[in-house]
């Protein structure tokens, strides 16, 4: 039977973040001691293809060595008592009131250096999704599938990361989730969560602005998976939805010191790109539009794409891999960005083999609009320069990910195509 492909069009990575603070114990100059605390937030950007991704935190662990296990002495833990559940979807727009973080509590923790943390999960009752599980856009929410959760995720999540907790010190840290690489459909049907988390400097700083509700038929913004994203050469760094009652977004936590292409894309309408925004350190924000002069987005028709991607060599082990779908555009007088992305779904069919995974997108063929950071306001066009050119033309880049295995090189080579004559491309991938 053909594997119905779930996934919806991306245009950036899911976050699942963890904002953990620590202030240092140490002396205050007088011999005593001061004691410090860790507190735990969460917050989340929108997952590909699912309407809810729940998952059940029992604690979070830090360690001052980097080899200790789970059983080893020293661990500082924040403990989660009941373990709570959390669907992380409830916790994807930074522009709501305390920028969508969640607290997880708190705990002391002693001064010097530490370099390992641990995120635990709590594991399903069996195959009954009592703790962790999804459901799939458009589905029923009582239909819940489980996330099942392998052995070294139920002893914690291992992270390594150093940072040195100074006397009265507060030190800020981000742990990235990246859902979208981190659920993986086998062929045998079954979700399992394999956590791909990174440790990113807290500061909250950041691109913001507003897109125009009168782009949108009867002003509404409901329904129309509009997206806002940070890219740097083409890759996205940070994505979020737009609110859908001010239609403000808001691009949190971005490395301070590059220039960031802000990329906007929603249903019915063409690619909007602002190239070269600034970000500085905290708690500088960077402002692109206002509710005053918000982005007007230009409506455009869609083109389907559709494609088989196989990695190779043959191994049993590529059905249980994460492959990642790209469609690429390079702006005249503009950078390559990507305008949505997608995680390809393994295919079951019976004419499918070892390898192959199956994805579809829907790309919009309107000439996309440009503007240049400046004086606010910044003017978006598609004919100054002339993007004619652009429209319909797109780049189909692949990667994947087996294990620690890597799978970037892809035959055919990527090449800029004309999606409405060229609608199904196929490729290979290999290591």
């Amino acid at each position: 039977m053909k594997l119905k492909n779930h996934y919806m069009s991306l245009t950036w990575l899911m976050g699942f973040l963890l904002t953990v603070f620590i202030a240092g114990c140490g002396s205050d100059g007088g011999g005593s001691t001061q004691p410090g605390t860790v507190g735990v937030s969460m917050t989340d950007a929108p997952a590909c293809g699912y309407d809810e991704v729940n998952v059940t935190v029992s604690k979070v662990r830090v360690h001052q060595s980097g080899s200790a296990d789970d059983k080893a002495a020293g661990w500082t833990d924040i403990t989660l008592d009941p373990p709570r559940t959390i669907n992380l979807l409830n916790l994807n727009d930074p522009t709501k009131l305390n920028f969508a973080l969640e607290s997880l509590g708190e705990t002391s923790l002693g001064a010097g250096h530490y370099t390992q943390l641990r995120l635990v999960l709590e594991d399903n009752n069996g195959n009954q999704p009592s703790a962790n599980w999804i459901v799939l856009t458009g589905q029923n929410p009582t239909n819940k599938i489980p996330l099942e959760t392998p052995s070294a995720i139920r002893s914690g999540v291992k992270l390594i990361h150093q940072f040195t907790v100074n006397s009265g010190q507060r030190v800020d840290l981000l742990l990235d989730f990246d859902a979208c690489k981190s659920i993986v459909r086998t062929g045998s049907g079954k979700y399992i969560l394999k956590p791909v988390i990174k440790v990113i400097p807290f500061a909250l700083n950041g691109i913001e602005g507003f897109v125009d509700k009168q782009s949108f038929v009867n002003q509404s913004l409901l329904g129309k998976n509009i997206m806002a994203s940070a890219q740097f050469n083409g890759e996205i760094v940070r994505a979020t939805v737009v609110n859908t009652d001010t239609g403000k977004f808001f691009l949190a936590h971005l490395d301070p010191g590059n220039d960031y292409d802000v990329v906007i894309t929603a249903d019915d309408h063409a690619t909007a790109v602002i190239v070269g925004v600034p970000v500085s350190p905290a708690p500088s924000i960077t402002t692109i539009s206002t509710s005053v002069a918000p982005f007007p987005l230009q409506t455009s028709t869609f083109q389907a794409i559709d494609g088989t991607v196989t990695l190779k060599p043959d191994d049993p082990a590529n059905d249980d891999g994460t492959v990642i779908v790209s469609a690429k555009q390079t702006l005249n007088s503009g950078p390559t960005v990507t305008v949505k992305s997608q995680v390809a779904t393994v295919k079951t069919d019976t004419q499918a083999t070892i390898g192959d995974y199956g994805y579809a997108l829907t790309l919009p063929i309107g000439a996309p609009s440009r503007g240049l950071y400046g004086a606010l306001p910044i003017t978006l066009s598609a004919t100054v320069p002339d993007q004619s050119a652009v429209a319909k033309m797109y780049t189909v880049k692949g990667s994947g990910q087996v294990g620690t295995t890597v799978f970037a090189t892809q035959a055919p080579l990527p090449s800029s195509v004309d999606i409405t004559v060229v609608s199904t491309q196929d490729f290979t991938l290999t290591q």
